[in-house]
C-alpha cells in the first residue's frame, strides 16, 4: 500500500471527531445529550422562505443545472442587502458570486489565489476552514492574535516583516468564530491602509454579521472603508442571518479580479446551488426583515439564560457581544486537563457537548465554545449537569499535575 496522500498528510487529525464519536456512541446507549458543540441552528426557517422554495420546486425548468456564479436575480438581491445595510455598492454582474455557504467559498478562494508556499496571515483562534483551505491548497499559515487591537498590528507588521515570500494574503473574521470579538470601523480602517501599502489580499469573513446583542452598533463590513474594493473581499452567509444552514448559501463579495477568480475556479467544480434554493434565497435578501430580528432575539435569551445558568453553576462565561457562541475559559481548578480532556468529561459525565478550543487553534487552549443551539429548559438542564459535575469534580482536583498545554495560559486570547 503506498503511503499517505500527499494534500491529506498536510492535515492534522481533526480534534472534533474525537468529541463527535463518544457523542454518537452516547446516543447510540440511549444518553440525552445536549449539545452545544457544533454551530447548527436549530430554528426554522422563516415561512415566507419555505414557501418560495416549494413554490419553485414545482416548476420543471428549475430542475436544470443552475448558474456558478448564481442567479442573476440573487446576485442583485445581495448587490442590495450590501447597499442597504454598508451602504456599499457592488455591481452583481463582477463583483457578487453565490457560494455553497461560506465555508466554501472560502475553499474554493483558496485553491483560486494560493501558489504551493504562498504565506497566509489568519486569526488564531479561528474557524477551521480559514487555516486549512489554504494549507490544502499548499500554502503556509503564519498566525496573528484574534483581538481586534494594537496587539494585531504588532504582530502582523512582525509577521509581514519577517515572512518569505511576502505573505499573498489576510484573513479577518468579525464577528468572530470562536471568540465573538467585534472589529470597528477605525480598526478595518488601519487594516485597509496597510494591505494596502504591502500589497496583500483581505479576506473577510462576515457571516455573523446580523447576531448582535444588546443595542451594539451593527458590525461593519471592511468594504465600507475607501480603498478597501482595491484589495479585499468578503464572505457572508443566509445560515445564521435567516436560520437556512442546510441550504448552503452564502456570497463573495468586492473586489473584480479576485471574484473573477474565484467564479473562474467554481466553473469547474460546481454548477451553483439547486435554482429553487437560489429563488428562496432571493426572497430571503429582498423580503421582511422582522424574521431576522426575531432569531437575533432567541439568540441574545439563550446567551441571557447560559450566562446567568452556568454562574449559578459555578462557571463564569463571559457574555459574548455577538455570535451565536460563547468562548467559555475552562474553570480554574480543571484547567490542567486541557481543552480536549475537558470536553470529553463533560459529554461523558454531564451529559453536554461542548466544541474544544484546541479545535480551533493552539491559542484556543483553555477554552471551550458553546454554541446556542438549544432552547432554554435545554440550557438550564446542561447547568444542573454541569453544577453536579463540577461539585464532584472538587475533590479530585487538588492533587493532580498540570497538564502542560494549559500552562502559562492566560484568560484572554
Amino acid at each position: 500500500m503506498r503511503e499517505e496522500f500527499h494534500r491529506i498528510k498536510r492535515l492534522p487529525p481533526y480534534v472534533f471527531e474525537e468529541v463527535n464519536r463518544l457523542k454518537a456512541e452516547a446516543r447510540l446507549r440511549g444518553e440525552d445529550i445536549i449539545d452545544f458543540g457544533m454551530g447548527n441552528p436549530d430554528m426554522p426557517t422563516p415561512p415566507h422562505i419555505v414557501e418560495k422554495l416549494v413554490e419553485t420546486v414545482h416548476k420543471p425548468r428549475t430542475h436544470r443545472y443552475s448558474s456558478s456564479r448564481g442567479i442573476p436575480g440573487l446576485r442583485r438581491a445581495q448587490a442590495a442587502y450590501y447597499a442597504r445595510r454598508f451602504n456599499v455598492k457592488l455591481d452583481p454582474d463582477t463583483q457578487v458570486v453565490a457560494t455553497l455557504g461560506s465555508k466554501e467559498g472560502f475553499a474554493n478562494m483558496a485553491q483560486a489565489i494560493t501558489a504551493p508556499g504562498d504565506v497566509v496571515l489568519v486569526p488564531n483562534p479561528t474557524y477551521p476552514i480559514h487555516s486549512f483551505g489554504f494549507i490544502i491548497s499548499g500554502g503556509v499559515i503564519r498566525h496573528l492574535p484574534a483581538t481586534p487591537d494594537e496587539n494585531f498590528f504588532s504582530n502582523l507588521d512582525r509577521a509581514v516583516k519577517h515572512s518569505v515570500p511576502k505573505p499573498l494574503a489576510l484573513v479577518l473574521n468579525y464577528p468572530s468564530n470562536p471568540t465573538a470579538y467585534i472589529a470597528s470601523l477605525d480598526f478595518y480602517r488601519e487594516v485597509v491602509a496597510y494591505a494596502l501599502k504591502y500589497d496583500l489580499i483581505l479576506l473577510s469573513d462576515l457571516a455573523y454579521a446580523e447576531i448582535y446583542y444588546d443595542d451594539i452598533e451593527p458590525p461593519p463590513s471592511v468594504l465600507e472603508i475607501d480603498g478597501a474594493m482595491k484589495c479585499a473581499v468578503e464572505f457572508t452567509s443566509l445560515s445564521k442571518t435567516f436560520a437556512m444552514p442546510g441550504w448552503r448559501m452564502g456570497f463573495a463579495v468586492g473586489n473584480e479580479r479576485i471574484i473573477s477568480a474565484l467564479a473562474r475556479v467554481k466553473s469547474y467544480l460546481d454548477y451553483g446551488a439547486f435554482t429553487p434554493i437560489q429563488v428562496a434565497a432571493t426572497a430571503a435578501l429582498n423580503g421582511p426583515e422582522d424574521c431576522i430580528d426575531d432569531i437575533r432575539s432567541i439568540y441574545q435569551s439563550r446567551r441571557d439564560t447560559l450566562v446567568s445558568a452556568m454562574a449559578q453553576a459555578g462557571w463564569n462565561v463571559p457574555k459574548p457581544a455577538a455570535t451565536m457562541f460563547a468562548w467559555a475559559p475552562i474553570p480554574e481548578r480543571l484547567q490542567y486537563m486541557g481543552s480536549l480532556e475537558f470536553s470529553k468529561e463533560l459529554l461523558e459525565k454531564a451529559s453536554v457537548a461542548v466544541a474544544p478550543g484546541i479545535g480551533f487553534g493552539e491559542y484556543g487552549e483553555g477554552y471551550v465554545r458553546i454554541g446556542l443551539v438549544e432552547n432554554e429548559q435545554r440550557i438550564r438542564q446542561a447547568a444542573r449537569n454541569i453544577k453536579r459535575y463540577l461539585n464532584s469534580s472538587d475533590k479530585h482536583s487538588h492533587n493532580v499535575v498540570a497538564h502542560p498545554s494549559a500552562v502559562g495560559r492566560s484568560s484572554t486570547v
